[in-house]
């Protein structure tokens, strides 16, 4: 579609990972594999914590939880990505892309407060171990899982409102692979001066309001191991939290790369990194948890025993 003045258009082009035709086959057998592993993975680490009384406890709580929202997650991009790999059109409607921008950042930003609420519980767990029970209570944990919900989709909402009142007059072709907020913005041809004031404001308090709590935690965290006289006794703290580090640098580390940075700064190098915290973060999510995690390896192996049992 060439340069049309329209304020609202009836759909978008998604360009993708590459325009030329000979790469949509290969990009699909290799996504789609990708795909069924993040659910598969991601699932399995649901079953296996709902079904091993050992780990039902807050932080294997909140990571069933975070696997749940991670199938959420790239389910809301990767079969639109997967179809438009076989199909000539790749279009989207104007009504599909909003909806998929709305859940995409619901998700995204849901993943970063479950992250929060997973290093608070590393960080009452190392520095209170006494009152861990206590203060890890039944009350606090659907607390911090309701923050973790309820927040995200309010400035998910408030993000698609003001995308809403945009006037779209250049070309309707969004050079990504799915509807994100950046190169959304780049098509419309009306001030977005709000938008992008709400998004270096309210957009960056709610995420650096997790990520602050992270840092915290885990300076509380280091302090207190510090103090611990064996070195035994050091590796077992940090041990437990090896795999919410990784997995924390992964998510944190790409999305700092591809949004903290003027909007005319939106390359291609950035629509590479989003395939890291939209797609293979969720796909290495169980195999850093579940490799790197004795009691989630033997829930893992006590649940293939039992499925081959029956």
């Amino acid at each position: 579609m060439g340069r049309t003045n329209i304020t609202r258009p009836t759909e978008f082009i998604l360009l993708g990972l590459s325009s030329r035709p000979e790469d949509q086959k290969p990009l699909f057998v290799m996504f789609l594999p990708i795909y069924l592993i993040t659910v598969i993975g991601n699932l399995l680490i649901i079953l296996t914590i709902r079904s091993d009384t050992r780990l039902q406890t807050p932080m294997y709580f909140f990571l069933s939880v975070l696997s749940f929202v991670d199938i959420c997650y790239v389910t809301v991009i990767i079969p639109k990505m997967l179809a438009n790999f076989l199909s000539k059109t790749k279009t989207i409607s104007y009504g599909e892309c909003l909806t998929q921008m709305y859940f995409f950042i619901a998700f995204g930003n849901t993943d970063s407060y479950l992250l929060a609420a997973m290093a608070i519980d590393r960080y009452v767990a190392i520095c209170n171990p006494l009152h861990y029970i206590t203060i890890m209570n039944h009350r606090r944990c659907v607390l911090l899982l309701v923050l973790s919900f309820c927040i995200p989709h309010l400035h998910s909402l408030l993000h698609i409102l003001l995308t809403n009142q945009l006037v779209f007059c250049a070309s309707n072709v969004i050079h990504h692979f799915f509807c994100d907020d950046q190169p959304v913005l780049k098509l419309s041809c009306s001030s977005h001066f709000v938008k992008e004031i709400t998004v270096m404001t309210e957009g960056l308090a709610i995420i650096m309001t997790p990520f602050s709590c992270i840092i915290i935690s885990y300076l509380r965290i280091f302090i207190t191991v510090l103090k611990i006289p064996s070195a035994a006794g050091k590796y077992k703290a940090f041990s437990t939290c090896g795999s919410h580090l990784t997995v924390v640098t992964l998510f944190y580390g790409s999305i700092s790369y591809v949004y903290f940075k003027p909007l005319s700064n939106y390359t291609v190098k950035d629509r590479i990194a989003t395939i890291v915290y939209t797609i293979l973060t969720p796909m290495l999510n169980p195999f850093i948890y579940s490799l790197r995690n004795k009691d989630m390896k033997q829930g893992l192996m006590k649940l293939m025993h039992r499925v081959k049992g029956q």
